[in-house]
């Protein structure tokens, strides 16, 4: 017997019935976006490894330790390509948007689904595939545009039952606004050399911003000390900072200035913000994003502004289950107990038009060819399957041109029969007595 593979450290299979958990969000998620009239967008998975490097920046953790990279084979002029799994999906979007223009006729609402991928240490939340979900507003300058990517996501949250999450909201300013702040970060950082751990002490020259999104517990009193960015901002800063407070307040959205909130890309400007858990342990942060309002120059495009989030599935379904929220399964309305195997061109010829009309039908199937296992068990399956009703193609019944149906779960309705007889005469009006409606789940 051949060696058994396995799948890649990190890299999970999502299998039923787990996976019916993700198709329920993804189906909220779509419709919400749909509300907010934010259109879907798919980029590649593999990018040049430039645009990563030029868009999250050079000095960050992703492109410095995270990336998948690799040199691709040569062309048939002798060149290679650097490509790169991507890690995020903003500068793929950006690269997208760049590309092909989008931003022509004025500005656009997107938003995306789909894996990314960082080489790191695998733990709860936290995998080397992993999946967001993420919503862009590009070519909008405005703080109410920030405010309703917020807004955006708090729905979300109502939508899929989650309550225990904090926004935490902060303003990075402008260029010239950080640089002088960055100044007096460095000099204060200086100031307390001996303090500061490997990690920060590289970053000092480099980018002292992120010394600030530190999680070493040692340094948290050195950092709580620092110069504050917000004491930086100037007027028109501020005034886009207290759009967005007053658009959230408006709203009765709860919100915390956080002032070492910085992210950890550095592409972000002006507005930054959280949506975080205590019910996850270190991976708390179960949304994050802000503006990046320099970002589509950078990759090549026209100078445009930008705000984006981006959730992640798996952080986000461990905290349905941690709140002991219950995702409704997705379970066949119908399954078909069938006696006998004679009978199965029939009973596949009322099954379609029974799909034809909207019904998720279970048909039992057997291993043996030539027999489809006892009533019995048949029944057993067809409990365990979690359909409401069973159609049984008995032989008697099929003589009279018929099929009974049999609730097999919810209060009685049918004429309070344990079975009622359907005409196969009329199939197409059996779909108003099956399952729950007539649309396809």
């Amino acid at each position: 017997m051949a060696e058994k593979i396995s799948a890649v450290k990190g890299m999970n299979d999502i299998l039923p019935p787990e996976s019916a958990r993700w198709e329920w969000l993804e189906q909220k998620v779509r419709s919400l976006m749909s509300r907010y009239a934010y259109r879907n967008i798919r980029t590649p998975i593999l990018e040049h490894t430039q645009l990563f490097i030029r868009g999250i920046g050079e000095v960050t953790d992703i492109v410095e330790k995270e990336m998948y990279s690799f040199e691709d084979r040569s062309d048939k002029h002798g060149d290679h390509s650097h490509l790169t799994m991507r890690p995020e999906n903003t500068a793929s979007l950006v690269r997208a948007v760049t590309e092909h223009n989008l931003l022509y006729e004025g500005g656009k609402r997107l938003y995306y689904m789909g894996p990314m991928f960082r080489r790191e240490r695998p733990q709860r939340g936290r995998y080397r595939q992993f999946h967001q979900i993420g919503a862009e507003a590009l070519g909008y300058p405005g703080p109410e545009v920030d405010a309703e990517l917020i807004l955006l996501a708090v729905a979300l949250w109502k939508e899929i039952g989650l309550t225990d999450w904090r926004l935490e909201i902060n303003s990075l300013g402008q260029p010239a606004e950080r640089a002088a702040h960055r100044a007096q970060l460095v000099s204060y950082f200086e100031q307390h050399a001996g303090l500061l751990d490997e990690d920060s002490t590289r970053r000092l020259r480099s980018n002292p911003l992120r010394i600030l999104d530190t999680k070493n517990p040692s340094m948290q009193a050195l950092v709580d000390g620092a110069p504050q960015l917000i004491n930086f901002l100037g007027a028109q800063s501020l005034a886009h900072f207290d759009g967005l407070k007053a658009v959230l307040d408006a709203n009765k959205i709860d919100w915390t200035l956080n002032p070492r909130l910085v992210r950890g890309l550095d592409y972000y400007n002006l507005t930054v913000f959280e949506f975080v858990t205590e019910r996850l342990g270190a991976q708390g942060t179960i949304c994050a994003g802000g503006r990046y309002d320099y970002l589509i120059e950078q990759v090549g495009g026209k100078p445009a502004p930008a705000v984006g989030w981006a959730l992640g599935v798996e952080r986000v379904l461990d905290l349905i289950r941690e709140q002991g929220h219950l995702v409704p399964p997705l379970t066949p309305d119908v399954y078909a107990v069938i006696p006998n195997a004679a009978s199965l061109p029939l009973v596949m010829q009322v099954l379609q038009v029974l799909r034809d009309a909207g019904i998720s039908i279970h048909m039992h199937t057997s291993a043996s060819s030539d027999s489809m296992g006892s009533v019995k068990s048949q029944f057993k399956k067809a409990d365990a399957s979690g359909a409401l009703f069973a159609l049984i193609f008995g032989e008697s019944e099929l003589e009279q041109r018929s099929v009974a149906l049999k609730r097999l779960r919810g209060s009685p309705s049918l004429a309070g029969e344990a079975q009622t007889l359907l005409p196969l005469d009329d199939i197409a009006s059996w779909a108003h007595l099956l399952g729950r409606g007539t649309t396809p789940h």
